[in-house]
């Protein structure tokens, strides 16, 4: 991908962070506050702020941005001695920020509501922890102090705030769960780098870290990653890494685990692309991991791959590895490279080198309020320099979408998103992949195809596995692995959908979408055939027509009418699409759908046995 590309990935990615820039300009990485400007605060303010005694405010006083109604982060100024109603008001509170924050939330002690950080005394910061725990204790909830930090200002006292973070598992929930898609050019040390984190230790310089990681002997004699593999980090409720170092099994890792961090390790090789691709669209990762060697910089599938997860919108932070084997001197430059791509005006990025804990805390919490901010980590798998800062920031970095969002997704019907398909012994066919909607339990009667005939069977699901450890009840966003007994495996194939009988899903052979042609050697015509991805849907399509246009070229935009050439598929309005031929490549969504007259026929029966 040539510079030209970059320039218009921003029809991606402009919206989500122009509108943000603004609120990080003012942030400086490594003073730890986030501050914005005094203007800033002061602009929002809603509240009269209350000083503490011998408190005046001066120009110089720091601000964090205003305390919104919404979201998981709650400001408090000071927390000593609460009534009892007061206790029981600020109990509720809690549980609400928690419920905002799907079992997580920030409270920062010391601060006006206002965003002004005026800090308390020694005993005064005692006494609010205390009541934080007491707090704490009666919604059945952990808490654990980030960091604490003294407020420079004119004083005659010191005066320190504190970031403490409370984590409690929703009751309705095992453990809250995020999907991490690990990306990078071939050889960057993205499975290393996973074999280090979840099992515990360090690599020997050769490889040995990554080697539980692979699936195939191929891939263990070239040390390159061919397939999708999962990997799992968990937090506890206090914080500590919960990996294979000190569990024997993933069972024995969700039971203790809080907070587990799903890795998406995905290929680097150019010639596994479609396997990357599938990975990112049909797994719907929360945050992707982009990790770039630090000898070699920026080269190779770097550029395609956050081209890629820019077009799909999908949040991006960047680790750089190896750097045991480099001066000093090309760690920076390399660091350098990254910044200037990323201020580029296709990216319109603001890179933040995170060189401390307390960088990592304040990376998770700016990342994840701004998608413009894109954190950066330097460290090394075998020396196992700045590991921990990359830790901290896996276990604080919250969920992007909020309770309310997650509410109404389950009030819709069941729709399971089929990505993998195995056999078992003695349990029998095994259906991988990603809830979208809805709510899936053991014993529930759903559909599954379309087939190439545009037919759905009917089926029971058995059991249920979540991270290899069973689970009773499946909810939107979660993926899992479904039983479905002595169900024909021959009936089955990677993109189809499982949904309630009572949706009457919409299938096609046609269909209409909105696209931009990034790159393109020649011209892009009508009969022309492209791979599209869109979700777990990977099927060749040739361009039936151009509205408006005879021919396209690299960077022009149209109406694009596609049709399978194998068999119908089931899609949406609005999904997002991406297209690819050798070189070309483009992105888009679809934007109507030509469903085929016979698919209200009867659901073909399927005999099933007990």
């Amino acid at each position: 991908m040539d510079a030209r590309v970059s320039e218009l990935f921003g029809s991606a990615s402009g919206h989500s962070s122009g509108g943000s820039q603004g609120s990080t300009s003012n942030y400086k990485p490594g003073n730890g506050n986030g501050v914005v400007s005094k203007k800033t605060g002061a602009k929002n303010k809603k509240a009269r702020t209350r000083f503490p005694r011998n408190f005046k405010p001066s120009n110089n006083t720091p601000y964090l941005p205003p305390e919104a109604e919404e979201g998981n982060i709650e400001y408090k100024l000071k927390l000593v001695n609460p009534t009892q109603n007061r206790f029981e008001h600020l109990a509720t509170q809690m549980k609400w920020r928690l419920q905002e924050g799907r079992g997580e939330a920030v409270y920062q002690i010391g601060v006006e509501d206002n965003g002004m950080l005026v800090g308390l005394s020694e005993e005064d910061m005692r006494a609010s922890l205390k009541t934080l725990h007491r707090l704490a204790e009666k919604v059945g909830a952990d808490i654990a102090v980030l960091r604490e930090q003294e407020v420079e200002y004119d004083a005659d006292i010191p005066r320190k705030i504190a970031e403490v973070l409370i984590r409690k598992v929703p009751d309705d929930q095992q453990f809250l769960d995020l999907r991490v898609a690990v990306l990078g050019n071939v050889d960057s040390g993205k499975s290393t780098l996973l074999g280090v984190l979840t099992q515990g230790e360090l690599d020997n310089g050769r490889g040995r870290a990554r080697l539980n990681l692979f699936r195939h002997l191929h891939e263990i004699q070239t040390g390159r990653t061919s397939s999708i593999s999962f990997e799992i980090l968990g937090f506890n409720s206090k914080g500590e890494v919960v990996n294979y170092s000190e569990s024997r099994t993933a069972e024995e890792i969700c039971e203790s685990a809080s907070k587990m961090i799903t890795f998406i390790d995905l290929a680097g090789h150019h010639k596994y692309l479609k396997t990357t691709i599938f990975g990112l669209t049909s797994y719907c990762p929360d945050f992707a991991m982009l990790v770039v060697s630090a000898n070699t910089g920026i080269a190779g599938t770097t550029r395609e791959h956050l081209g890629l997860a820019m077009a799909l919108k999908v949040p991006i932070f960047i680790v750089i590895s190896k750097v045991d084997l480099c001066t000093r001197a090309t760690v920076e430059r390399t660091v350098r490279q990254l910044e200037r791509f990323l201020k580029q005006p296709g990216c319109n990025k603001v890179p933040m080198v995170v060189g401390s804990t307390d960088d990592a805390v304040t990376a998770a919490q700016q990342f994840a309020q701004s998608p413009s901010i894109t954190p950066i980590f330097t460290l090394s798998s075998v020396t196992g320099e700045s590991l921990d800062m990359l830790k901290v920031f896996f276990n604080i970095i919250p969920p992007l979408s909020n309770s309310k969002e997650q509410e109404e997704l389950m009030q819709q019907l069941t729709e399971f998103q089929v990505d993998e398909i195995y056999t078992v012994p003695e349990v029998g066919t095994v259906v991988g992949g990603t809830l979208y909607s809805g709510i899936c339990r053991e014993g529930d009667h759903l559909v599954v195809g379309p087939t190439e005939s545009g037919q759905f069977h009917k089926l029971t699901v058995g059991s249920i596995q979540r991270n290899r450890s069973a689970c009773r009840v499946l909810r939107a966003g979660q993926a899992a692995t479904l039983a479905l007994g002595n169900f024909d495996r021959s009936l089955l194939r990677k993109g189809m959908v499982m949904v309630s009988p009572e949706m009457n899903p919409t299938i096609c052979w046609m269909f209409e979408a909105e696209i931009v042609l990034l790159f393109h050697a020649k011209t892009f015509h009508k009969g022309f055939q492209v791979t599209v991805h869109i979700g777990n849907v990977r099927q060749t399509a040739t361009v039936e027509a151009l509205y408006g246009k005879e021919e396209l070229r690299t960077g022009e935009q149209a109406v694009v009418l596609f049709k399978f050439i194998k068999h119908p598929e089931y899609l949406k309005v609005g999904a997002k699409m991406l297209f690819r031929e050798g070189v070309t490549k483009g992105i888009g969504h679809v934007t109507n759908l030509q469903p085929i007259s016979y698919h209200h026929q009867h659901f073909q029966r399927q005999d099933e046995k007990a």
